[in-house]
């Protein structure tokens, strides 16, 4: 296949990339900046100029596919209403060009607020209303409803691996600045969580299986308790881990901290089943209890 990806430099994007290259695809790759073509070209693939924000480029890129990846997304949360609707923009854009088509389209979503306090699966509904102005599962929907081959994969909080710049590393960071490596109350909340590369499989499986089923989700890891997450950085560091009220989790961690308390375990049965995915890489815990992850 012919596969443009979206977010083709990103931390998921490129381990996408990746994947795609090394099963023997062609991939065209969004990229907007000169250093990145270079890395994008090292990699593999073609470079395709353009930006979410350019929707002229989008459809350009989804014309010449066989089919598309879309990791996408500015996580700049200071202007999430914005990018949330930039978002849909983009996928109305490109399934408008896959419209009619038996070509297939996979979509990035994520499993955290699916279902607070109980265990996700990929039959659990996204909430009608969410905290975030951000919904790329629903506008798939309805390209699905419009015939559109479109489905999503759903990502944990914690998508790790050496290289991470995600939530880990920002908990880390907090840990080390204020000497203190904190959980909410019994620090009993768990994150679901998988390695990149695992995570790059899933899409490749999505995209070759033609869109096909779905939700899926690249979960490895159905839950580790937050607790555990503190414990291992607190060794590393060498800092004390302390429980926290939400109240003081919320001053030590800032807009961050919502997050940190979440409960949002997820399963990933009916994604092994369909797709015949198995995660090959270490979990969170191991990959997390490596120097690579600290070194400054």
């Amino acid at each position: 296949m012919r596969v443009f990806v979206t977010g083709a430099t990103g931390w998921v994007g490129s381990a996408v990339i990746k994947e795609l290259v090394t099963a023997g695809h062609e991939v065209l790759g969004l990229c907007r900046a000169d250093d990145k073509e270079v890395a994008l070209k090292a990699a593999g693939a073609e470079v395709h100029r353009g930006s979410l924000g350019d929707l002229d480029s989008l459809r350009r890129g989804a014309a010449q596919a066989d089919g598309v990846i879309h990791t996408a997304f500015n996580p700049d949360f200071a202007r999430m209403a914005e990018n949330g609707a930039q978002e849909q923009r983009a996928i109305e854009a490109i399934g408008a060009v896959l419209a009619g088509s038996s070509r297939p389209f996979v979509v990035t979503s994520g499993v955290a607020l699916l279902a607070p306090g109980c265990v996700a699966t990929e039959e659990t509904p996204l909430p009608l209303i969410t905290p975030f102005p951000r919904n790329p599962e629903a506008a798939t929907a309805t390209l699905a409803m419009q015939g559109v081959r479109a489905t999503v994969v759903r990502l944990p909080p914690s998508v790790h691996g050496h290289g991470d710049h995600g939530f880990i590393p920002r908990v880390i960071s907090l840990a080390r600045a204020r000497s203190v490596s904190p959980y909410v109350g019994g620090g009993l909340n768990r994150w679901p969580a998988v390695h990149r590369l695992d995570a790059a499989r899933v899409y490749r499986l999505a995209v070759e299986a033609g869109a096909e089923g779905g939700p899926f989700h690249a979960v490895a890891d159905e839950g580790v308790p937050f607790k555990q997450i503190a414990e291992v950085i607190g060794r590393r560091l060498n800092v004390p881990v302390v429980s926290q009220s939400p109240e003081e989790a919320e001053v030590h961690f800032g807009w961050f901290g919502m997050f940190t308390g979440l409960d949002c375990p997820a399963s990933s049965k009916t994604t092994r089943s369909q797709l015949g995915w198995a995660p090959q890489q270490p979990g969170l815990i191991a990959d997390l209890d490596h120097p690579a992850y600290f070194a400054q």
